[in-house]
Parts: structure tokens; sequence; C-alpha cells
């Protein structure tokens, strides 16, 4: 009697250790390897504060308005990536006859990295363009650049949202066991593939194929009963399509290469120069993003070079399914010998951003800017501090 309690007590331990085994099978967004990738994001954002205090003559407002444009494609052999941007700002205090004063930067790039091995994380050689505009300057600056580079990024957005998919059916009790990571890689890639189902199905029929492609793979892994129950497609949908998920990356790039600068914002014109960049990205978990973007440009001028140096740092965490804090420091060092100066500027910005309805977001965010070694009388040394409230619509 013994024995046969002895044997039953270990079988009973080996078994919870198999279910164990299978549930303790984490699934990470570095599990998603896809070289073939692509996501869009398009923002439009604006806060506006009007005043009038006891001693104002006139009523005083500062408004402003920003736009931000990504997009990046990545096939086996290519990763595209192309940006764009504009910041304005309109404003006028209370003294008596002061005039509205307003100021803008806006850019555009293009960046192609062809490799010489597809389907590989090393080396490749690249091209892009630019041109940058800032209403302190009478002319645009523009650049291109050609050179060669190693390492890769990958968009594990896809990974991010198989998660949360599976997570929501866990939690409803779908699911009848713990997936493996290939049923989570298997989701992602056809989430990854939603341009494709758009492009054959159409942008209003198209979520019913791509759903039930996913409930495919959840049968012939053996994860769910039967068909798909009203929960199950309605959760799958909302994480889909409702949900706003940030853009998740991972991997590194370093490249150099030679350039052509037509103009630059300090005068310089047909000149060549010589570029640098590197670039980190890491998801620190499935909620939060960490990024890090460097580039250094040298134009050379005879001896008389001109330097920048702009490093963007960023980090985004999803507090929960509706609120993001994003955090970011950019840090932007000019260096032109034609005039000595050398101008430092910081800015650090924090923001929430609470998602009213699926497209836009109310945000609150804290900025403080800093300026130092400047010699522009509209752009003095000194620490700008702001606490903004405004909104921002989501278009792509």
């Amino acid at each position: 009697m013994k024995k046969k309690t002895l044997n039953y007590t270990i079988g009973l331990i080996l078994a919870n250790g198999v279910i164990a085994s299978a549930h303790a099978e984490n699934i990470t967004l570095y599990d998603y390897t896809e070289a073939t990738s692509a996501y869009e994001e398009a923002y439009i954002g604006g806060n506006l504060n009007i005043t009038k205090n006891r001693e104002d003559k006139q009523t005083a407002y500062d408004l402003n308005l920003n736009i931000d444009y990504d997009k990046v494609f990545s096939s086996s052999d290519r990763d595209t990536t192309l940006r764009v941007y504009a910041d304005g700002n309109v404003k006028r205090d209370g003294t008596e006859d002061a005039d509205s004063v307003d100021n803008y930067t806006a850019g555009a790039s293009a960046t192609v990295d062809n490799y010489f091995t597809p389907n590989s994380n090393t080396g490749f050689w690249y091209g892009s363009a630019s041109i940058d505009s800032n209403s302190a300057y009478d002319d645009a600056q523009t650049k291109a650049v050609v050179g060669v580079g190693y390492g890769r990024v990958t968009n594990v957005t896809p990974m991010a949202k198989a998660i949360r998919i599976m997570d929501e059916l866990k939690s409803r009790n779908i699911l009848k066991a713990a997936p493996s990571k290939g049923a989570y890689q298997a989701i992602a890639q056809i989430i990854a593939k939603e341009k494709e189902y758009v492009s054959k199905y159409g942008g209003r029929d198209y979520q019913q194929y791509w759903i039930n492609d996913m409930e495919k793979v959840l049968k012939s892994q053996n994860l769910i009963q039967g068909n798909f129950n009203a929960a199950g497609v309605l959760r799958t949908y909302h994480v889909l399509v409702n949900e706003k998920i940030s853009t998740r990356k991972h991997g590194w790039k370093v490249r150099a290469g030679l350039g052509y600068v037509g103009q630059n914002f300090e005068g310089l014109s047909s000149k060549p120069a010589l570029e640098v960049g590197a670039e980190y990205h890491k998801p620190l978990n499935n909620r939060t993003q960490f990024s890090n973007e460097l580039v250094g440009t040298t134009i050379l001028n005879n001896g008389d070079n001109a330097y920048n140096i702009k490093n963007i740092m960023s980090l985004t965490h999803e507090i929960d399914d509706r609120i993001d804090w994003e955090n970011s420091w950019v840090m932007d060092y000019n260096a032109n010998a034609l005039d000595d100066d050398e101008v430092m500027n910081n800015t650090v910005t924090s923001r929430f951003a609470y998602e009213l309805v699926n497209e836009l977001d109310f945000t609150v965010t804290g900025k403080i800017s800093n300026t130092d070694g400047s010699n522009d009388i509209d752009n003095p040394d000194g620490t700008d501090r702001a606490l903004l409230m405004g909104v921002r619509y989501r278009l792509k």
C-alpha cells in the first residue's frame, strides 16, 4: 500500500512538473526575428494657452503645433526609413501693442540600407538624403550621404501584439493549453502581414480573414476547442484595432559615410562632409521600450570646419492599455569655426498620453530646455521650463 502511494505521489509530481514546464515556456519580444516587416506612425498634436492678467493690455496666447511621421519597411535585403517632422509656435504677450511672434522647424529625411547578404545582421551600404528648415535662418539645410554600416534593427511590434492577444485569450479561459513559442511566432507573422491582407481583401473586409487565419493557427496547435467564440473574436479585434501599442524595436546599427552638403544654416554651401552614426534599441520588457540614436557630421571647409552632434534618447512605458509614459532627452551640439560659435542645446521631455478614443490622446507634457554658448539674440543662453496640456491625433 505504501509503495502504491509512493508511486502515485511521484507520478503526480512528474505530471505537475510537465504542466509547469509547459506554462513556464516564457515568450519575449526577443524571440521574434522576422526580417520582413513594416510599421508606420503619424501624429499631429497641439496645445493652446490663452491668458489675460490684471496688468495685461491685451489677451496673451501661446499656440504650439507639431507633426511627426515615421515609416519603416524592412525586407530580407533592405531597410527603408522615411521621416518627416514639423514644429511651430505662435505667441503674443499681454503688453500694449505687442505683436505676435512665430517660429518653426521642419524637416524630412530618407535612408536606404542595402544588405550585402540577405537575411543577415551583418554589413550593408547605405544612401541617405535630408532637408531641414528653421525660421531663424534664410536658407534650408540639405545633405546627401553614401557609406557603409553593420548591424540590424528588427521591428518586434507584431510579437508585442501577439503576446497581448494571448494574454487576453488566457485571461478569459478561451485557450485550453499554454501556447508554445511556435504559436506566438505564427500569430506574430500573420499580424505583420496586415498590409498583404488589405491588398488582397480590401480595407473593409480584410480583418475577418486576418483574424480567421490566427484562429486556424490556434486550432492547429490544439489551443482552442472548435472555433473562436464571440469573446475570442472581439478580444482579438480589440487588441489589433482598438489598442494603441507603441512601436517595439530590437537591435543596433553603426554606420559611416561621405557626404555632400548643399547648404547649411551657418552659410556654408557645396561642401564635402563626413558622417558617423549609431543606434541601439531594446525592449526592457513587453511594455517598455528604450532607444538611442546618435549622428555626428563634420563639414570640411579648408580648416574652418563645422561640426554637429545630435543624440536622441527615449524611454516609453505602457502604464496600462490606455496610458503611455513617454520620455526623451535630445542633445544637439553645433560648432562653427567661421564665427567660433559652440552651442549646446539640451531638451528633456516627459509626457503622459491618455487615450480618449481610438486615435485621440489627451497629453500632459513637462519640458525643460537649456541653451549654452549662444550669441543669438532670439535664442540666448538660459533654461526654459513648461507644463503643457493638449491633444494628439494619430493619423497612422
